[in-house]
This record gives structure tokens, sequence and C-alpha cells, in this order.
């Protein structure tokens, strides 16, 4: 264990954005771990939006949700998948929430009547914000969205400048990550971005200690001595990312490269050696699969693979744990709305997967979807939006509630068999919660963990083998318990539920008996998985999903 006061390594982006900050940042934390430190994260995202609740997973990406339902950045996901870190809403600041805390404060008058302005107030808030985040913790991992040079990241950056100074440098690092292209026509890569990325950074006063340089192929010592040279970066901090197969394979490529030594000497830490036999077994495993499978992800935002990513990677996952290549064929459900349901049919899929999401474009795709799984007996799992979509196809075809729906996307339905619920408690905190239709769409949605309570002797059940689960939700919308009668009666099994403050139960999984596997759920259980443990609701799909394809003719 290191000493007892939290060292923090800054990470910041140039050049371009998407380089994957957020996946170094994590495989950095998991060498760190495994080396027998404690590792946390905070990620400073530079945007206005309080938290991205409301905003569009093809402009952002999905929403990840921690354990105390914050809604919070994608990349939180990657800090819980690489490190054995439970993360929550101390750990992701907006601009908007910085600003928000600082506008609050003057309110109250705690500024004593001076001016507000960014230095020191803004600044400083975001000082208090990430050490009262970081506390007893051996490494804080701060990484600062966006790429240097946008005006909304400057406070944050500024910030850091300032806790370098205040702190000294045994106990701050700035490390920067920008890209270095290959130019295929000159058949060469141009370290000129990188450069001028770092000195943008030291026009504000931030000299990098480290630079971790992405890339498509390895970098070569001519082009790291460059890099070094121009920098002003010691030739051994010069990182070569390139592209790599799986994210996976990231911590033992930095290992190789010594950066997590360096970050250890330079904040005069001590650790003993890395022991990434884990990982290395992870690897493995993906990269020598023993099956092949293709399974269909029917929704929304199939444009944008960040827009599922947590559910792409925790199918990954299933993979690694049962050894089996998994292609996900994504689909648009509107497509299935305008073409038919042969988009589906002709892919030869051995899984369907509905995930989450909001709003009545594609839903009909989604149902129809639903129907072929329930129908042709493939392996369904209905994740979220993708439960509800099944409890209305289900009403429709075998509960004959003729046009039956959600009110969300219907409101004058006859059978609304999923529609709001507008009071219900929470289970682990205790605190009654109220929404109507008028509510503000951020925050307002049943979120973070929830207790459920499981069928005794239901396929659920047997998959998780205990009667009680946590999961993480994100959903306002329930199934309709006045409608719930009718569906049990034609043959639905509620295979989990959860009580409401007025002792109601809410719908949390269905399962259907006449069928090999078909499961949805109310929650997000992608959430949770990782790829040293996967989950069991996934694993048990992707097993169901390979002994479909041993059945097919």
């Amino acid at each position: 264990m290191g000493e007892n006061v939290t060292k923090y390594v800054f990470v910041t982006g140039g050049v371009v954005s998407s380089l994957g900050k957020g996946i170094a940042s994590a495989s950095l934390g998991s060498i760190l771990e495994a080396r027998g430190l404690t590792v946390t994260f905070v990620k400073l995202d530079p945007y206005l939006n309080v938290d991205p609740g409301t905003m569009n997973p093809i402009q952002h990406g999905e929403v990840f949700v921690t354990a105390d339902g914050a809604e919070t950045d994608l990349d939180l996901g990657h800090y819980e998948r690489f490190v054995r870190v439970t993360l929550s809403k101390s750990n992701n600041f907006t601009a908007g929430k910085i600003y928000a805390n600082v506008l609050r404060k003057e309110r109250k008058g705690e500024y004593l009547g001076g001016t507000v302005q960014v230095i020191p107030h803004v600044t400083d808030e975001i000082k208090l914000s990430i050490k009262k985040s970081t506390e007893n913790y051996d490494i804080a991992i701060i990484e600062i969205g966006g790429t240097v040079g946008d005006i909304e990241s400057l406070p944050f950056l500024e910030a850091i400048r300032q806790m370098r100074i205040e702190l000294g440098s045994r106990q701050t690092l700035f490390i920067h990550l920008a890209l270095v292209p290959y130019i295929k026509t000159a058949g060469e890569i141009k370290t000129k971005p990188v450069q001028h990325s770092v000195k943008e950074l030291r026009t504000i006063g931030i000299q990098p200690d480290i630079l971790i340089c992405r890339s498509e192929k390895p970098l070569q010592q001519d082009a790291v001595d460059k890099i070094a040279l121009f920098t002003n970066v010691e030739k051994r901090g010069v990182i070569s990312l390139p592209d790599r197969d799986s994210i996976y394979d990231i911590p033992m490529l930095l290992d190789e490269q010594k950066l997590d030594d360096l970050v250890i000497e330079k904040l005069e830490l001590l650790a003993g050696p890395a022991d990434l036999s884990e990982w290395r077994s992870v690897v493995d495993a993906e990269k020598n699969p023993e099956k092949e499978i293709k399974v269909a992800m029917v929704g929304k935002y199939s444009g944008i693979a960040d827009c599922y990513k947590s559910l792409t990677e925790a199918i990954r996952h299933a993979g690694i744990k049962t050894k089996t290549k998994i292609n996900i064929i994504y689909i648009d459900a509107e497509d299935i709305e305008k073409n038919g349901i042969e988009v589906l049919s002709r892919q030869n899929i051995q899984g369907i997967v509905v995930p989450g999401g909001f709003g009545k474009r594609g839903i009909e795709g989604m149902i129809i979807a639903s129907q072929y799984a329930r129908e042709k007996m493939i392996p369904y799992l209905g994740i979220c939006l993708g439960l509800q979509i099944a409890v209305i196809e289900y009403a429709r075809h075998i509960a004959k509630l003729e046009n039956a729906n959600s009110t969300e996307f219907d409101s004058d339905t006859p059978y609304p068999v999923i529609a709001l619920v507008t009071e219900w408690q929470d289970v682990i905190t205790g605190k009654k919660q109220k929404r109507d239709a008028h509510s503000d769409l951020g925050g307002t949605m049943r979120l973070g963990n929830q207790i459920s309570r499981l069928k005794e002797n239901s396929l659920t059940q047997k998959i998780y083998g205990k009667l009680d689960i946590q999961e993480r939700h994100r959903h306002r919308y329930e199934v309709n318990q006045t409608l719930l009668s009718q569906l049990i009666e034609a043959g639905l099994i509620i295979s989990g539920t959860t009580k409401t403050a007025e002792n109601q139960e809410l719908v949390e999984m269905i399962e259907l008996n006449n069928h090999p596997w078909f499961i949805g759920c109310q929650f997000h259980p992608e959430f949770t998985s990782t790829p040293r443990y996967g989950h069991p609701l996934f694993e048990s799909f992707i097993k169901a999903c390979v002994a479909h394809q041993t059945k097919m003719p």
C-alpha cells in the first residue's frame, strides 16, 4: 500500500476526441490495482448539461448508471469493468453541475457578497469536488473530457494546473493522450499533431509528464525520440498505444512499456509487482473461442456502437466466460417496420436482444422481433424497454388484448399494459419518490440499485442461484398492475418483483414456460458485468444461443 495521502493522475486528451482516454485511464488503473494500490476515478465533462441523462445517445453514447442512481458518462463503465471499484454520483462532474453548485452557494450568500468569477470560485469548486471524491485512496485518476483547446474545458485545466502548484510534483502527475496519425499516401506517421497539442497545453501552464500516443501502428524509436525532443517529455515517458484487437489487452501493453513503473516512481509510491494473470486469462479466452454464434441486437440507435457500450461489452464478457465468439448484428428496428421480418430472419441468428431506449420510434419493429423470437423458439433477452416490448407483444397476441401498448407510445391505448407509476418507495434508501407525465426528464426515473425478489424455481432464480438480487435501474414506465392478472392468466410468468410504497409489486422480470430461453428484465444487468467475472444472466443467454445453434437444421 502507498502513503496515506491520495496521489492524483490527471489525464487530458488532444487533437481529436474518442481516442480512448477512458480505456487508457481504466487500463492504467487496473495495473496499479494489480500492484496492490487502491484506485478510484473521477470524470470531468466540460459540457453544460447537469448530467448526460437527457442527452441523445447518438451524440453522447450510452448513459452509465451507478449503484447510487447517478446518470453518468460512459467512461465510468470502463472504470468499473477494469477495476474493482464501485463508483457513485461523486465520480462524475459536468461543467453544468459545477456551475450549479457555485450558483447555489452564491444564492446562499456563501461568497459574502463577492463577485463570483471563474477564478477562483469555479476552479475552487472543481478542486473541492475532486478532493472530496477521492479521499482514502492511494491513487485517483482524473480524466478531463474533450480535447485541449476547447473553450469549455479551460476551467478544468486551470483547476488541475493549480493543484500541481498547491500539491507539488510528488502528489500530482499529468498524462496527455494524443493522436499520431498515419498518412497512407506518404507511408509514414506524423508527429506534428502531438507537438501542437502539447504546445497548447503548455500555453495554459501544464507540462505533461507522460505522453500516450494513439496510433494505428506501434511507434518506432525515431518517432519516440522526435516526440520527446519537441514536447519536453523524457523518452521513457512517450508511450505507444497502437490499435489492438481487444481493449482488454491494453493493461499488458502499457505494463510492457513500464507506464506503471514510471507513475509509481514519479509519485513516490510503494507497490509490489503487477499480477496481470487474470487479464491474460481474459485475453486468451477471447482470442481462442471454441464456438461461434450470431446474436441480433434490435434497437433504435444501431448506427453508433457507443450507444450500447455496456451491453455489447456484457455480451462479450459472456463470450469470454463460455469461450464463444459472438458476432453482434445491429439491426435498426425501423428497418423491420419498413421491410418486414425478413430483415431479421435472413441473418441466420441464434439469439435476439432488445435493449433499452426511450420514445416511440422503432417500437413496432421491436414488437415484431419479440414475436419472432417467441414463435420461432429463439433465445430472447429483453432489457428495460425490451421487457416492456415483450409484454406488449404477449398482451396483443396471446392475451388477446387488441392494440395493447404503453402509454409512453400511445396515450389512448385501450389496454395500457405499460404505464407510468406515479409513486414508489426506494427499497434501499426508504425514500418515497413521485413522478408524473410532466416531471423533468432528467433524474426522475427509477435509478440505481433496487432489490428484486425472484420467483422460486423459476429459470431466472436458477440462473442467479438466489432469491434476492440487486441490479441497477434506469426507467420511468412499469408493467401496469391493473392488467397484470390477465397477462398471468394467459401464461406470462412474473419471475421477479419489487415492492412499492403502497406495497404493490412492480414487475422486474418475466419469462415463458413453453420456450427454451425467453427472459425480460426491467433493470440493466449490463452495468454490473465485468470481463473477469461476467454476469450470470448474459452467460446463461449465450449458452442458450449455443444450444439453439446445435438444434438448427
